[in-house]
């Protein structure tokens, strides 16, 4: 692992010379840009040869959801991601002599792993620089492709200074993961894919992050049919695009831990912005257990393993945030993959919890023989199946005879958790559960707190 740290005493004038560097000269706040529909297609053109033609097929859940949904699965480009589009054509139209002295990418995972393939694939030096925070895999698979892996930042904000100021010392072309004009236009070649793939499309649900893709998608989809409707969607621990709306420019967004680590940008690019401010019809932003749902769902109905990122345009449907295209034809951009299998584990347990299928639950009963056999016995009755079982008598001040039970069940929906509820609540006086967050979808038998 290595470490840098740009110092300004290296320069007489540190002052300016550090606000200098830290200015990403593709992406200028004063000049924005405003990629064109000739530049995607250009990119489709130039690129083709490099990238998978992913597939964009009718999904299982369209009878569970009530829509007609298609998955375009982006995450089967050979490193996970839709990064792949915009990397590829940011590389094949540097010129020579960058071409020789490398490229620098600022990222968490999916933007340094696109730029190091592809660097490899065309002979490209390549540098990348990723936060503490970044995925173990991604870095892993950096290094793989012979990149320059540098570890340095506590977030995206400062792994992106730091790569800046490295450019800018070592003479070598910073490549910005989402807000490069041409990296702009590169993601937005996966719009021309779904609608040569899908026909009739009522609307294409976007993830959004550093707002690249979005652009992209939104310029390429308008211009060809401006009927279709473009739907962004982020996570409430990082919904940037929803400030900039809110302020009407980019502006700076604390963003806080997340399972759709993809996005977690803290200020839309000021080229995205300015490409696609007039051009999406809507802007979603969804919770955090919605995401952990619909990776779950994902994995038990589509046999697809996808990350936060991509997991959340259907995190909108299930969270009924899209009701209104019931019955309409949707494309949802399954934008990445690469989630760490330790993450993953993770996520599933939460999606079940949030799913109310896994129940965490603490009851009083009594600590003579057969108090807690009794409990166990209750609780499969009922077709429960019991993972976890812990007891504690330090804390209970009620009676020395009696003992908290805490119990870790899985069952089959909610309507399941709802009757253990009931039972529990029926047979003990001392019963809490730590988790119905979806409690108001399905109505219980009983009204208890």
């Amino acid at each position: 692992m290595e470490n840098y740290t740009y110092s300004p005493d290296e320069s007489e004038d540190s002052d300016t010379n550090e606000v200098m560097e830290m200015v990403d000269p593709s992406c200028d706040p004063n000049k924005p840009v405003k990629v064109s529909f000739e530049e995607i297609t250009s990119a489709a053109y130039r690129i083709k040869s490099g990238i998978v033609n992913t597939a964009c097929s009718k999904s299982h859940m369209s009878d569970l959801t009530g829509m007609d949904i298609y998955l375009k699965k982006d995450f089967l480009q050979h490193t996970g991601s839709f990064k792949e589009r915009g990397a590829r054509y940011a590389m094949l139209m540097l010129t020579e002599e960058q071409r020789q002295k490398g490229v620098v990418a600022a990222s968490l995972g999916n933007h340094a792993l696109a730029v190091c393939y592809h660097g490899y694939q065309l002979g490209i030096p390549v540098t990348v620089v990723m936060p503490i925070i970044a995925p173990i895999m991604k870095i892993q698979k950096c290094r793989d492709y012979n990149a320059k892996v540098i570890m340095e930042g506590k977030d995206m904000g400062e792994a992106k200074k730091i790569a800046i100021q490295y450019s800018k010392k070592n003479d070598l072309t910073y490549i910005n993961g989402y807000d490069n004009p041409q990296i702009i236009a590169g993601q937005g070649t996966i719009a021309l894919e779904i609608l040569e793939q899908v026909q009739d499309v009522d609307a294409i649900v976007v993830p959004t992050g550093g707002g690249g893709l979005l652009a992209g998608v939104a310029v390429a989809i308008k211009t060809l049919n401006p009927n279709i409707k473009i739907i962004g969607v982020e996570s409430e621990r990082c919904a940037s695009y929803n400030a900039a709306m809110e302020s009407s420019k980019p502006i700076f967004t604390s963003i806080g831990g997340t399972l759709a680590d993809g996005l977690a940008v803290p200020m839309i690019g000021y080229n995205a912005w300015e490409t696609s401010k007039n051009i999406i019809d809507k802007m979603v932003v969804v919770k955090e257990e919605w995401i952990a749902v619909a990776i779950l769902r994902f994995v038990e109905l589509e046999k697809c393993v996808v990350e936060g990122a991509g997991a959340c345009g259907l995190a909108a449907i299930l969270a009924g945030q899209l009701d209104e295209f019931k019955g309409k034809r949707v494309v949802l951009i399954l934008s990445g993959g690469n989630i760490d299998t330790t993450i993953l584990g993770r996520c599933l347990e939460r999606g079940l919890a949030a799913d109310g299928r896994l129940v965490k639950c603490k009851v009083t009963v009594s600590d003579r023989p057969g108090g807690i056999s009794e409990l166990c016995k209750l609780i499969g009755s009922i077709g429960v199946s019991i993972k976890d079982v812990i007891h504690e008598r330090a804390w209970v001040t009620s009676d020395v005879f009696s003992v908290e039970v805490k119990v870790v069940c899985e069952t089959r929906d909610y309507n399941h958790s709802v009757e253990l509820r009931d039972l529990l609540y029926s047979r003990y006086k001392k019963v809490r559960f730590d988790n119905n967050q979806f409690q108001s979808q399905v109505s219980s038998t009983s009204d208890y707190d």
